[in-house]
C-alpha cells in the first residue's frame, strides 16, 4: 500500500508505537518465570504477586496470553488527564506530558483496557487534549519565525506530525530571506 507524501518524510505512527515499547511499565505477573535475557537486557524474575517492571512489548505479550496484569503508569488516569485538558485549554503553553504519551496509550488502551479504569473516559480525555494541542501547533506554526521557533513540551507524535510540514516551510523561510538579502545588496 502507498503511503501518501505528508508519511514518506516522517515515520509513521506504528513505527512510533515500536519505538515506544522499549519504555518500561509495571506488571504484577501470574506466573512464575526466572529471569530471561533478551537482545535489550534481562527481565525477571517474576514471582506473583510482586510488581516488576518490564518493557511494553514484553508486558503486553505477556498480557496477551493472560500470564500478567499491566499496572497503568500514573498519567494514564482520568484525574491526571483532565487536569492536563484544563492547562491545554486554558493555558498558552503546552502542557507538560510524556514525550511518547500518544504511542504508550494506545498501545495499553488496546491491549489492556481491562486494567485501566475508565478506559473510555481516558480515550475521550486522550482525544481532546490531542486536538487542543494541535490547534496550539497550527496556531504555532502559523506565527513561524525562521529565527527561532520555541514548541515546549511537544511529544513525539506531534512533532512528527508537523515535521514534513516544518522542513518545507523552513525550506521557504530561508530562500525567502536569501532574496531578500540579495535585494538589499
Amino acid at each position: 500500500m502507498a503511503l501518501p507524501p505528508s508519511l514518506r518524510t516522517s515515520v509513521t505512527p506504528p513505527e512510533l508505537e515500536l519505538i515506544a515499547s522499549e519504555q518500561l511499565v509495571e506488571i504484577i505477573p501470574l506466573v512464575a518465570m526466572e529471569r530471561t535475557s533478551f537482545i535489550s537486557g534481562a527481565y525477571g524474575p517474576l514471582r506473583p504477586p510482586t510488581k516488576c517492571k518490564l518493557p511494553i512489548w514484553m508486558a503486553t505479550n505477556l498480557k496477551l496470553k493472560k500470564k500478567c496484569h499491566i499496572v497503568p503508569p500514573e498519567w494514564l488516569s482520568v484525574e491526571f488527564l483532565q487536569e492536563r485538558l484544563s492547562q491545554e485549554t486554558s493555558k498558552e503553553e503546552f502542557s507538560q506530558l510524556p514525550f511518547r504519551f500518544t504511542e504508550v496509550a494506545k498501545v495499553l488502551l488496546d491491549i489492556a483496557s481491562d486494567d485501566i479504569q475508565n478506559p473510555d473516559k481516558i480515550r475521550y480525555l486522550l482525544k481532546d487534549i490531542r486536538e487542543a494541542r494541535q490547534a496550539k501547533s497550527r496556531q504555532g506554526l502559523q506565527m513561524i519565525d525562521h529565527n527561532e521557533l520555541s514548541l515546549a513540551n511537544l511529544c513525539s507524535m506531534e512533532i512528527n506530525e508537523i515535521r514534513p510540514f516544518f522542513v518545507r516551510a523552513m525550506g521557504v523561510l530561508t530562500q525567502v530571506n536569501r532574496d531578500t538579502a540579495t535585494d538589499r545588496i
